[in-house]
């Protein structure tokens, strides 16, 4: 693993907890380092932190909130 692909996963804490639960990773990104922006969507993906994720639950807090409100009525 290159040292610029090693600096990236160590600055980042979600980096490093992801690459230890699916450690299949490590050989995609020994072999390859042009794989890291595949395993930055992976991990996205995997830890729901694409916006349409960070919309979705905003507006399941906000329905939740609402149904909330509606009961203390």
């Amino acid at each position: 693993m290159t040292i610029d692909i090693q600096y990236r996963l160590s600055s980042n804490p979600l980096y490093i907890k992801f690459i230890r639960e699916y450690s299949y990773w490590y050989k995609f990104l020994n072999r390859n380092p042009a794989y890291f922006n595949d395993f930055v969507k992976d991990m996205k993906n995997k830890y729901k932190l694409n916006p349409t994720d960070k919309l979705n639950r905003m507006l399941d807090n906000i329905n939740m909130l609402e149904t909330f409100l509606d009961v203390l009525k």
